[in-house]
């Protein structure tokens, strides 16, 4: 499916470069900048078509997509770049935000009959306004996909019951056999709940204000946890993990929900049983949202697009494609997450309201109430952003684990051995070309 999807954007995109440099309009061309494998191709394919009967005007549609938050931001502060569409994540939402780079999206364009912005849920508009104190968040973007942190786990190695709190990763039984994921602020933003975990029980202070407010005593606590887990750590991974917990080759890793559903899905496939969990210290809350950059050409039809992925149709084949979880709460998008084969129930009504008591729903993409009430947004780390990357790096540091560190002694030794086998094989070639002369 990817490699399809890879050949569709690479189509959709020379396509698109090519109407544009004929046309040379921007006016009717919309260029989109999104992560990878992270749209339906036929939500996407069918945009122009339904825009022209929205609007009675041809848009062609230029996409390009990115694979980290900061290389997207770059492009659009530093390159100027003129996408009309992007879908960061929250914390780079509010750096740019607070950078003035981006635009309102033109709501007031669409006709109220034609206004899907409503379809997100008040849970998700919420959150979002929690990115400013003096901005309404919902009038620069508009949610799309969303989920929770927590340990994708092999319950044939460890049990629930031993990750009910981050501080697993500190147990000495897990030498080696934790995957984290290589990425310093959703690490961090779980981690400090953990080590203020006494503090946030003795309500002197919340898991919001731990989060949003960043400071080096706060960032020590948690690097302090972070080393003294290291020898547990198996590796520090971007994607790579979920697949390796799909192969059974490791006992756990710390991920994000969509992953972890990813994970289990494909290790079905081949027999292995993986769940996963939330601990009880809480863990962030994450979104990534559609957002109109400051030198976007058309903010028409950037509007239009936004609203368009706000269609619960068009919401549901999103979430079947990618496998995370749409913002959309409507009445449609709850029937498709029903699901009697799920014996257990969630309490879902901070997301879809009343009537959604108990929905047997896959609690990996649908965490229950009482999981979501622990949960915290996470936000950009403003002047201590340099602060948690040093952080991070002293933490990784150069050196490695001890499986690692046993996985390169032997692909070492393998290599050695070959060059010598090589040179062995050259001296005996010579020898018996000395004796056939």
């Amino acid at each position: 499916m990817k490699k399809i999807f890879s050949l569709f954007v690479s189509a959709v995109l020379l396509a698109g470069m090519f109407s544009s440099a004929m046309a040379a309009d921007r006016e009717h061309t919309l260029k989109v900048y999104n992560w990878a494998d992270y749209i339906d191709e036929d939500v996407l394919k069918s945009f122009p078509d339904w825009y022209k009967q929205m609007t009675g005007e041809e848009v062609n549609i230029i996409y390009q997509t990115f694979d980290i938050n900061e290389s997207m931001l770059t492009e659009i502060e530093v390159g100027q770049e003129d996408y009309d569409v992007i879908c960061p994540s929250e914390y780079i939402i509010e750096r740019m935000l607070k950078a003035g780079l981006l635009k309102k999206i033109q709501k007031d364009i669409i006709p109220d009959s034609l206004r899907y912005f409503d379809n997100v849920a008040p849970f998700a508009v919420d959150k979002f306004n929690q990115m400013s104190e003096t901005e309404n968040v919902s009038d620069y973007t508009v949610g799309y996909m969303w989920g929770t942190t927590g340990f994708i786990y092999n319950p044939k190695f460890v049990s629930g019951d031993e990750l009910n709190s981050w501080g697993a990763i500190l147990d000495p039984k897990f030498e080696g056999k934790i995957y984290m994921k290589d990425a310093f602020r959703d690490v961090y933003s779980v981690i400090i709940l953990y080590a203020y975990r006494d503090e946030i029980a003795a309500g002197t202070v919340t898991r919001d204000e731990l989060v949003k407010n960043i400071t080096p005593e706060r960032i020590a606590r948690v690097e302090e946890v972070l080393l003294a887990a290291k020898p547990n750590v198996a590796g520090w991974e971007v994607d790579f993990g979920k697949e390796e917990m799909t192969k059974g080759k490791t006992w756990m890793n710390l991920s994000w929900s969509g992953d972890a559903q990813w994970a289990i899905e494909e290790a079905k496939e081949v027999g292995v049983e993986l769940e996963y969990i939330v601990p009880d210290e809480g863990s962030n809350v994450w979104f990534d949202g559609w957002c109109i950059p400051k030198y976007a050409k058309n903010e028409k039809a950037a509007s239009w697009f936004i609203n368009y992925m706000c269609i619960p149709e068009n919401a549901i084949k999103n979430m079947e494609f990618i496998g995370y979880v749409s913002v959309i709460a409507t009445p449609e998008v709850l029937e498709w997450v029903e699901d009697e084969e799920i014996e257990e129930t969630a309490d879902l009504t901070y997301f879809f309201g009343e009537g959604a008591e108990a929905v047997h729903a896959n609690q990996v993409l649908y965490a229950d109430k009482s999981v979501i009430d622990r949960c915290a947004l996470m936000h950009d780390a403003g002047n201590m952003n340099e602060e948690l990357i040093k952080m991070w790096n002293r933490v990784k540091g150069d050196n490695l684990s001890g499986t690692m560190l046993l996985v390169v002694v032997v692909v070492l030794i393998l290599l050695i051995a070959f060059v010598v086998m090589q040179f062995v094989n050259k001296r005996n070639r010579q020898k018996l070309q000395r004796k056939r002369k």
